[in-house]
């Protein structure tokens, strides 16, 4: 915390309890209905989605009686879900009436993009009508190359190509010069992030179109930085405590000094507690159920690429071993898909779909019992109904 003398810490709890804790806020003990599908998608702290077949997954693992096609109606019909960039400056699938938080509240990570920019070469005022100009011409959904043709047209900036658009990317993508640099249309996207909440609208095509949201969505709520600071932070303790501010700040991809700034300000509504020597802390008002927690067996889950369970904290021990940490946390940022039991990975999966046909392989760390492969396998045959498939082969390697 901030105060210089480090507080007697109020509850002693065990990894298991916190384990349960976790999942349980993260409803993968138990899956919520399907009409709590877009509150299931605030309580986990928002669902990575760089990759949509991913998160559609993370929102399977959580909820039951769902099928892919009612998940897409939310996000592109409906518009009760969005997609949008936020925490760590990566899309995440997210409740519409509560994008604001999520977007507002980590406005400070998009902030760093645009120090970025004046610090290479390009004043303050020139960058702050780029910026502005981005969000007024994203007023109806915009392709990156037709956002650099808006800014061209509108600033009189040139139109460049520039390669690289993010995890090791060599393709040209389109964007404008200004001052000495070549700026993309997606790091444009992630500079009006630090004033302004932009969505993706359906993709043209091959292309993926943005809009800004209080243009796109139904009753569009915005929010002072400030307030969506104090409520981010809450959710995120609401569905990963115990945490510190190191592992707030690693979730939002802000620096140590602002994630503490934040931490702050909501001092007085946390307690400490320890995990089994390990100093974090906790809402007060969830003290109660963390210590009255059981350790609990849990249900096997599958998670996906991204999943959110396992991006919530800097230090990851309490989810896998040292041993195969490599087969989990990849090269360049890739987590892979991984059995989730009592709260740790015990093994790596992959799937494969062809027509109404879904191939589901899994590797296990350790030897699997009976009981765990047949949890496996259970699992597997509902994510070919979520998928729509009529045939699963479950493997195991």
């Amino acid at each position: 915390m901030t105060s210089a003398r480090t507080p007697r810490a109020e509850a002693h709890l065990s990894w298991r309890q916190v384990a349960t804790f976790r999942q349980r806020r993260q409803h993968l003990l138990e899956r919520v209905p399907a009409r709590a599908l877009v509150s299931a998608v605030g309580d986990v702290g928002g669902i990575q989605s760089q990759l949509l077949s991913a998160a559609q997954l993370s929102v399977w693992a959580r909820v039951r009686d769902l099928d892919l096609a009612r998940v897409d109606a939310a996000i592109w019909e409906d518009r009760t879900l969005s997609k949008a960039w936020c925490m760590r400056r990566t899309l995440h699938l997210l409740p519409s009436d509560r994008l604001a938080v999520f977007v507002r509240g980590s406005a400070r990570r998009a902030e760093r993009e645009v120090a970025w920019v004046k610090t290479h070469g390009v004043g303050e005022q020139e960058v702050e009508e780029l910026v502005a100009a981005t969000l007024r011409v994203l007023d109806h959904p915009l392709t990156r190359p037709e956002l650099a043709d808006h800014l061209s047209s509108s600033l009189g900036l040139r139109v460049r190509a520039k390669r690289g658009d993010g995890w090791g990317s060599r393709r040209k993508v389109p964007g404008v010069e200004i001052g000495s640099l070549t700026l993309s249309a997606g790091y444009l996207l992630h500079l009006a992030g630090a004033r302004g909440v932009v969505c993706s609208a359906p993709n043209r095509g091959s292309e993926a179109t943005y809009v800004r949201a209080d243009a796109w969505l139904p009753n569009w709520r915005d929010l002072p930085v400030e307030q969506a600071e104090r409520l981010l932070l809450g959710t995120y303790l609401r569905a990963f405590a115990p945490a510190t501010p190191s592992d707030y700040a690693w979730w939002t991809g802000m620096y140590q000094s602002d994630a503490q700034a934040i931490w702050a300000s909501m001092e007085t509504e946390m307690v400490p507690v320890e995990v089994e020597g390990w100093r974090a802390w906790a809402l007060r008002r969830d003290l109660a159920e963390l210590e009255e927690t059981r350790a609990a067996d849990g249900a096997v889950r599958l998670l996906p690429y991204f999943d959110s369970f396992l991006l919530g904290h800097k230090v990851k021990q309490h989810l896998v071993g040292e041993a195969n940490w490599g087969r989990v946390f990849r090269p360049q940022g890739w987590v892979a898909p991984v059995v989730l039991r009592h709260g740790r990975a015990i093994g790596v999966w992959a799937h494969a779909q062809r027509g109404t046909r879904l191939r589901v392989r899994v590797e296990p760390f350790h030897h699997a019992s009976g009981r765990t492969a047949g949890e496996i396998e259970e699992e597997a045959r509902d994510l070919g109904r979520f998928l729509g498939c009529v045939s699963v082969d479950t493997e195991f390697g």
